[in-house]
């Protein structure tokens, strides 16, 4: 829901915020974008050691020339697909002009004028409705390294140290257009691009590794006694959390509202200028002005021919898309019955979702299966500190858990010493119920030897009359024996009906 905010009220302003995002994701390919060197944005390689996933590439050697990673194109126009883009048949590279250390080559290999991945848009939620965000762009790149200003362990240094394991990273910046009216439907739109790329596969998403990060543009629209200007755009640097975006939007509103009043700035008085987020003092601060698109001195990368896409590789990378997380949520909440929160769960994780997927394909109701993922198997993937998805249970296990469950053939009890059997074997569960003495008793003539047992007990006397009277509740004391008695194996419910018959002849 978004929540109203504007600070020019108390001023007799009325003020409008206009945010437009560009959006930075790390592309999770094994090896970089120019270079085979490994990419610091796969898993196998995060903790690799400053400055070890180099190569003559990345650090600008004379001599050396880029080849272009297939993988990284793939997932780009995937992600194009995804977001309602246009994907240009023909695109080329070009240099934008850098002086920073974090670049050997004092350029950086980009997409000016012909990105991969032109207009489309993605639909998000907000008020009940639906609000849709337009997508200006997206378009490939490599990425920076990194300057350290403080050393490891708190100490400091008189300049910056800089790690280039980062250089050279495939990024994908997506743009869009000016379309946020509030911090919250910045948020929910990064949370949906979040989960949209992590279910295709293209980022790991993991926000504070850097494998994505957010900069909102923002600006304001002041309107008081008819007059009507607005404040200069503010770009807001390489925020890691949603918490982070949703404080820098805030505040930033708030400061060029108080900014303007201040000095009365015109529209197009100042530039665009770049600050970064104090996620202590939750204040943006100032960082420089934004260079000209001149400044950049754009022009086609002489050592790179063009990509072109033709029909049998753009259908190809569509049969790659997958069910977007936003109407696989409706999906498992619609026709499947399951509570939100229940397939908001699910979906967070991709692997789990492919898992509790296979077990639908197993046969398992959707109801069961997702209260066993959600409860029992998630209580020993936290023991365990592994996914639910990781723990040896296979989706045909866990289906037929669920179909001994439902039978009656074993009861809620045993489902985690059940569960804990598959993690080392993959024999049936059936079979390992049987094996381990799990299986409930369902012979009538043995339950009610049981049940007569325990209602002849002179210690539960009290409760038999207490059943017999009207108290409900009271049956729970006779239940407990009869499973003590059984140890386990007595079926609760031919129990209760038993119990119950006998107690009101």
């Amino acid at each position: 829901m978004t929540t109203a905010h504007d600070p020019g009220q108390p001023y007799g302003l009325k003020t409008t915020l206009m945010v437009g995002m560009e959006i930075h994701v790390e592309l999770d390919t094994r090896t970089k974008m120019w270079t085979d060197a490994p990419n610091v944005a796969h898993p196998d390689y995060f903790d690799a050691g400053p400055n070890t996933l180099l190569s003559p590439v990345v650090i600008g050697m004379p001599g050396t020339l880029p080849v272009m990673n297939h993988a990284a194109v793939e997932m780009s126009i995937l992600v194009g697909l995804a977001l309602n883009c246009a994907i240009a048949r023909r695109c080329k590279w070009d240099r934008k002009s850098y002086w920073y250390p974090d670049l050997p080559k004092n350029y950086q290999i980009s997409q000016y004028d012909q990105p991969i991945c032109g207009a489309g848009y993605l639909d998000i939620p907000v008020d009940g409705s639906t609000k849709r965000i337009r997508i200006t762009r997206a378009h490939l790149e490599e990425d920076a390294g990194k300057l350290l200003h403080d050393l490891p362990g708190g100490g400091h240094s008189d300049g910056s140290l800089v790690d280039l394991n980062r250089a050279g990273t495939p990024l994908l910046e997506i743009v869009t257009e000016p379309d946020f009216g509030s911090a919250d439907e910045a948020v929910v739109f990064g949370q949906m691009l979040r989960d949209l790329c992590r279910h295709l596969g293209v980022t790991q998403g993991v926000m504070q590794q850097g494998h994505m990060r957010f900069e909102p543009n923002i600006n304001v629209l002041i309107e008081k006694d008819a007059r009507t200007c607005k404040t200069p755009i503010v770009e807001i640097k390489n925020l890691n959390s949603f918490k982070a975006v949703h404080g820098a939007i805030l505040h930033e509103h708030t400061r060029q509202v108080e900014k303007w009043l201040e000095d009365g700035v015109e529209m197009g008085a100042r530039s665009k200028s770049t600050r970064g987020w104090d996620d202590a003092k939750l204040v943006t601060t100032p960082q420089r002005e934004k260079e000209d698109e001149d400044e950049y001195r754009y022009f086609p990368d002489p050592d790179l021919c063009e990509v072109e896409v033709d029909d049998a590789m753009l259908e190809a990378i569509r049969a790659r898309l997958v069910e977007l997380p936003h109407a696989r949520l409706r999906r498992y909440v619609d026709e499947l019955k399951l509570k939100e929160a229940d397939a908001k769960a699910i979906i967070d994780e991709p692997a789990v979702t492919a898992y509790f997927e296979r077990v639908l394909a197993e046969g398992a109701g959707a109801l069961p299966a997702a209260k066993l993922l959600r409860n029992n198997l998630s209580k020993l993937a936290n023991e365990k500190g592994a996914g639910p998805d990781a723990l040896g249970v296979s989706a045909a296990q866990l289906a037929s858990i669920v179909g001994l469950l439902d039978a009656g053939t074993v009861g809620s009890n045993v489902v985690d010493t059940l569960l804990v059997a598959c993690t080392t074997s993959d024999a049936d569960p059936a079979q390992l119920a049987e094996q381990g003495g799990l299986v409930q008793v369902q012979d009538d003539s043995q339950l009610e030897a049981w049940v007569d047992e325990v209602l002849a007990n002179p210690k539960l006397q009290k409760a038999v009359e207490d059943l017999r009277g009207g108290k409900q509740q009271a049956i729970g004391a006779l239940m407990g024996q009869v499973m003590r008695l059984s140890k386990g194996s007595a079926n609760p419910g031919q129990v209760t009906k038993l119990i119950l018959a006998k107690v009101r002849q």
